[in-house]
This record gives structure tokens, C-alpha cells and sequence, in this order.
């Protein structure tokens, strides 16, 4: 096993509040057979006090159609993943997306069209739940591509500087491809909050391919483009998937951004269209950027 494997694998298998196990196993159990892995992530990792918090997880999966009943929700998840799903359990609230191993493995890879999965598995997380040890070596292998990937298209555009400018400058990056609710600082709280973890991660990378300027600059600029409507379109089937979903989009931005915006009764009788058109609103207000 290479120096960052060991290390991934370390941080995945360290404890985690056993309330975190209970539900982490609870969300498998959602999805029956079909279940692989549950990764917990997010700022809650770093929080002793879980009640009143919004748990954030991964369930990984063999494949779509065994995963649900319904064959539209297997069909959403393969165009536009994740799907993402609310979830409560012994007195914690939590929502969890769901992706095939397959797409896991390849959305954490520099040649992924959104950054929306290596960017979260570039930072902290724990497998609270797994399949098997067959199951745990694909994870660890996976989440070992995040930060390869994140090292080789920041790099250049942190002009090959040192480590942590060059995790600094990938998660900004990260921030300019999606529709965020969280203030321009969000992203260098990520290392403030454990430079040394990051630190180990850089001194334990393989050699990464070199990338020019120029290609690192089409790429982001790529990577924007798509990433912005997949956030728009993952926004609207939310709307969907998640019971009072729109509400729960307006709290979640009010909540990062400190705006105001309520939802319309209109809106909530016609969520997917609520949803779009909450867009521009979002823009204007400078909501999310």
C-alpha cells in the first residue's frame, strides 16, 4: 500500500460517535443489498455537539436499479448525481447522497466533469459503515484519487508553489464551479482548521503529472461552465427527492449566506419550477455566487 493509501485508510477507519455508526448503518439499511459503503463528512466532523446539526454522508452503492423501487429515481441518479435524500434517526437529522461505486471511483478522478465529488473526498472523512473488506480497499482507493486530482489542476494555477498555497488555491478554485451559499473565506477555513492533515497528505503524494497553465486554465474554466448547471439541475431535482426540499434549499442558503429569502406558497405547489426559478433570485441577491 502506497504512503497515501495508508494514510486515507487511517483517517477513514478513525471513530466516530456511535450515534454516527447507528445511522450511518440505518441509511444502509434504506437500500437494502444494494448498499456498499456509508462515508460520513463535512464541517460535523469536527463538531462533539450533534444535535441541532444536519449530518452529511455518502452512501455508495452497487449500482442504481437495485438501489430503489422506483425506476425514475434510479434513472435521475445515473443522469444527475447524486440523488440526495433526507434522513432522521435517534434524534439526528442528516441528509445522504447516493452514487454507484463506479461513479464514486470516477468522479474522484482528474478527468471528472464536476468537482463536486473530489473536492468534498480531497477533505476529511470516515467510512462509518461498509460492505466488506473487498468493499473498504475500492474506497480507500477512490478517496486516495481526490487529492491527486486536486493537486494536479491547482498546481499550476498556484503557479507550482508550495503545499499549502497550492490547497488553497484548489479549493477556491472548487468554490467558482458550483452554486455556493458559504462566504468567500469558507475555503481557506478548510486548511486553517487542520494544516497539518494536509500537510501529511502533500508529503505522501505520488509524483503528479505535470499540467501547463494554459491547459489548468480550460479545464477550470470547463469545469465551471458544467458545474454551475449541474448545480442548477441538482437544485431542481432536490426539489424532488427531498421531502419539502425547497425549504430546506431556502434554510440551508439563509443558514450560509445570512440572507432572508422565503419560500412562495406557489412555490411549494410546484417545487421543481419553484426551484429553477429561485435561481436568478439567488444571483441577484448575491445569495450564491
Amino acid at each position: 500500500m502506497t504512503a497515501l493509501r495508508t494514510l486515507i485508510a487511517g483517517e477513514l477507519a478513525e471513530p466516530v460517535d456511535t450515534r454516527v455508526s447507528a445511522m450511518a448503518a440505518a441509511v444502509a439499511g434504506q437500500h437494502g443489498a444494494a448498499s456498499l459503503a456509508v462515508l460520513f463528512y463535512g464541517s460535523c466532523l469536527r463538531e462533539k455537539q450533534l444535535d441541532g446539526l444536519m449530518l452529511d454522508f455518502y452512501l455508495i452503492v452497487s449500482d442504481y436499479p437495485s438501489a430503489y423501487a422506483k425506476r425514475w429515481l434510479a434513472t435521475a441518479n445515473r443522469l444527475i448525481p447524486p440523488n440526495v435524500f433526507p434522513f432522521a434517526h435517534d434524534g439526528l437529522a442528516a441528509k445522504y447522497a447516493v452514487l454507484s461505486m463506479a461513479d464514486f471511483q470516477a468522479l474522484n478522478l482528474p478527468t471528472a466533469s464536476t468537482v463536486s465529488v473530489w473536492a468534498r473526498f480531497a477533505q476529511p472523512v470516515r467510512m462509518v459503515w461498509s460492505a466488506g473488506d473487498d468493499v473498504s480497499e475500492k474506497i480507500v482507493g477512490a478517496v486516495a484519487s481526490a487529492p491527486v486530482t486536486l493537486t494536479e489542476l491547482a498546481k499550476p494555477m498556484a503557479n507550482n508553489a508550495d503545499a499549502d498555497a497550492i490547497w488553497r488555491a484548489g479549493f477556491a478554485l472548487t468554490y467558482t464551479c458550483e452554486l455556493r451559499a458559504e462566504r468567500n473565506n469558507r475555503s481557506g477555513s478548510i486548511i486553517d482548521s487542520d494544516p497539518e492533515r494536509y500537510a501529511q497528505i502533500s508529503a505522501a503524494l505520488p509524483e503528479i503529472r505535470e499540467v501547463s497553465r494554459d491547459t489548468a486554465e480550460t479545464r477550470w474554466s470547463s469545469l465551471r461552465r458544467h458545474g454551475k448547471l449541474m448545480s442548477v439541475m441538482r437544485l431542481a431535482k432536490a426539489s424532488l427527492t427531498f421531502a419539502g426540499g425547497i425549504d430546506y434549499i431556502a434554510w440551508k442558503i439563509n443558514r450560509h449566506a445570512g440572507t432572508s429569502i422565503e419560500i412562495r406558497p406557489w412555490q411549494r405547489r410546484w417545487p421543481l419550477l419553484g426551484a429553477v426559478t429561485l435561481v436568478p433570485q439567488l444571483f441577484l441577491s448575491g445569495a450564491i455566487k
